[in-house]
């Protein structure tokens, strides 16, 4: 696929895989993309755990439905009926996770080009996030970031030392399809906001 249509096709995957089995090199590819991101000081501050476990895999589950009914306990009238019809992940449909994390240390103490903006080595890994979901798109693999859970909770189920902080959990592998349409525009929970309002020359200007 061009480059471009990578971009715009790919989706937030949820209720589309198939859980067949996720070839090893296109694994291999993946992450290999995911590491030749570009880092802050060239530090690479992340690390993949892939997770094919099941039993590992079904006590996350169970953490993501307790955190969504917290999140849902926060919504009255049409917001809560809308959420409500939304699936937020595909942690037992997928057929294996990948959770990123971050290391802040990583290449320190005197990490180049990050002294006054700390924040630039957690944008490092955000960047291998999306190189690893760009190439699964062209791989014909969907994507989809789960991000209702406790950073601590799944450290602990992970065994993730201290200081080190989980960013992503992925569910990855083979889907039927990728929807034409992202899900929460599809159920009405968000529209897509138009180009020109986020587009702003040489000053900030308020939207229309």
């Amino acid at each position: 696929m061009d480059l471009y249509d990578v971009i715009h096709r790919r989706r937030d995957v949820r209720a589309q895989f198939t859980g067949e089995p996720v070839p090893e090199d296109a694994l291999h590819r993946v992450l290999t993309a995911a590491h030749a991101a570009p880092s802050v000081g060239y530090s690479q501050p992340w690390d993949f755990v892939v997770v094919r476990d099941a039993d590992t895999r079904r006590r996350f589950h169970e953490h993501v439905r307790t955190e969504r009914d917290v999140f849902a306990a926060t919504l009255h009238g049409e917001a809560a009926e809308r959420f409500a019809r939304i699936k937020i992940d595909g942690v037992l449909e997928s057929t294996l996770s990948i959770v990123v994390t971050h290391d802040q240390s990583r290449g320190g103490p005197a990490v180049l080009g990050r002294h006054a903006i700390a924040d630039t080595g957690l944008y490092s890994t955000c960047l291998a996030i999306q190189n690893l979901w760009l190439a699964a798109t062209a791989e014909g693999l969907g994507v989809g970031w789960v991000s209702f859970y406790r950073e601590p909770w799944l450290a602990d189920l992970l065994g993730i030392p201290t200081g080190i902080r989980p960013v992503a959990w992925l569910c990855l592998g083979p889907v039927t399809h990728f929807e034409a349409v992202p899900d929460l525009v599809r159920h009405g929970w968000r529209q897509a906001r138009p180009l020109a309002q986020a587009v702003h020359h040489d000053h900030w200007t308020p939207s229309a």
